[in-house]
């Protein structure tokens, strides 16, 4: 059974994004579009209401680092 996520979970979160949005560019996300994309995740049982910027920075970061993983190789 897959893992219960929070917003602590910028990693895991970030796989998951890298996974289901293969083709968008994360730092062309904007914060807002973001908090909906995490809250979307199936995986995702935080409370919607209890992110905040660095927390969303951190998973667009995570996010990013898969993409570029992906992309480069």
């Amino acid at each position: 059974m897959p893992k219960d996520l929070t917003w602590e979970d910028a990693e895991d979160i970030g796989i998951l994004l890298s996974e289901k949005h293969t083709a968008v560019d994360p730092l062309s996300v904007r914060f807002t579009d973001l908090h909906r994309y995490v809250t979307e995740l199936p995986e995702f049982k935080g409370d919607p209401q209890k992110s905040t910027e660095a927390k969303l920075e951190a998973i667009q970061m995570a996010w990013h680092e898969e993409f570029l993983d992906r992309t480069q190789g």
